[in-house]
């Protein structure tokens, strides 16, 4: 048998954060956000417990096309657009949809000759200053790209770069902003990310875009999925496979940076930061052994974590751990590592198999 480190994959938790997001942002399209491989936990997976979403936000054509291979006919959008002249031809094919953020992308399409033209979003930079045309050069861009015979649709969307904390008002400005640039122009627009949708109502336009909220994980600072009544997708396990009995003063793990305080027992779980596991998770990040709550001790290795089990008195080698997931969230582990959410979910390495439980109405294909 193999490691016995498993990602389970609630598909049931998936559909219902989607909801969540329809219950927030009512009567509004939604594209759910699935780059990244499904935020780790199965690009094709998700688009198909997903199935109830209007379009699907992607990173780069390479997703697109196995969603196409994989039956996936929702609209997709590649959010940050192509990146070269070659990538039009499949895009178009395939009635994939791309976002324009730079004047060099339009440049490409006006001399493309495409077998059927592409929807376009044109991103405005409200505030991100990251992608997007500035609100000045957005009626330029636009007459270019309606000139253009590569382009079909047109729609609008923007970024919203302060939407995790409630009480900066900067959100407002980038709302008015964007509303204010377009006004008067046709088209749909898109602005509420994860906070938006649940926190910022006057981003809900046209479509909503949830991403990490539809994984059961808050897109707050300083709250969980669970306060904001989301349920975790992905449960990280692993089991037992040692537990020691070391004596006051024992030196644990690499570099011996944690000590025994007394004599007791520390279990050895089979994980590291060769599956994901954060390797900067400081002594005292929580794990659960056996469904109750134990503290990492010492740096974690490339496969193995050690458990402080004082509290613990049963365990036994074979008893199950979680990282993270049911019963513990992964906002909590990800602050102990000095890190976000985003990034542990996104980390799990592909050595690590995602499960979906049977019964699952979803293939667990990824």
């Amino acid at each position: 048998m193999s490691r016995p480190i498993c990602a389970t994959i609630d598909l049931q938790a998936l559909q219902d954060n989607l909801d969540r997001a329809r219950g927030a942002a009512p009567d509004r399209r939604v594209m759910a956000v699935i780059k990244a491989n499904g935020y780790g936990h199965g690009l094709v997976t998700v688009a198909r417990a997903l199935a109830g979403a209007d379009g699907f936000g992607l990173t780069c054509l390479e997703e697109a096309l196995v969603l196409r291979e994989a039956g996936i006919r929702q609209p997709l959008v590649l959010l940050e657009g192509f990146f070269e002249a070659a990538e039009l031809d499949p895009v178009a094919r395939h009635h994939v949809e791309v976002v324009v953020h730079h004047a060099s992308q339009i440049d490409i399409l006006e001399r493309a000759r495409l077998p059927a033209p592409i929807g376009v979003w044109l991103k405005v930079d409200t505030g991100m200053h990251r992608l997007g045309f500035a609100p000045s050069s957005v009626g330029p861009a636009l007459e270019r790209l309606r000139a253009c015979s590569a382009v079909g649709s047109v729609r609008f969307l923007s970024h919203l770069a302060f939407a995790d904390d409630r009480r900066d008002r900067r959100t407002e400005s980038q709302c008015e902003l964007f509303q204010h640039t377009l006004r008067g122009l046709p088209g749909e627009r898109s602005l509420a990310n994860s906070a938006g949708v649940l926190g910022w109502g006057a981003s809900h336009l046209d479509w909503v875009r949830p991403g990490i909220m539809l994984y059961g994980v808050s897109p707050f600072v300083g709250s969980t999925g669970e306060q904001e009544g989301l349920r975790p997708v992905m449960t990280l396990g692993t089991r037992l496979v040692a537990v020691n009995r070391c004596r006051r003063g024992d030196a644990v793990g690499y570099g011996g940076t944690w000590v025994c305080p007394e004599d007791m027992a520390v279990g050895v779980a089979t994980i590291g930061y060769g599956d994901g596991y954060p390797r900067h998770a400081r002594s005292g990040t929580p794990v659960l052994v056996g469904g109750r709550r134990a503290a990492l001790v010492g740096r974690v290795s490339m496969d193995m974590i050690a458990v402080d089990l004082r509290g613990h008195p049963d365990a036994r080698v074979g008893d199950p751990v979680v990282l993270w997931g049911a019963g513990l969230p992964v906002e909590e582990v990800a602050e102990s590592a000095g890190t976000i959410a985003y990034e542990l979910l996104c980390g799990v390495a592909e050595r690590v198999p995602r499960h979906v439980p049977a019964g699952e109405a979803v293939s667990a294909a990824v």
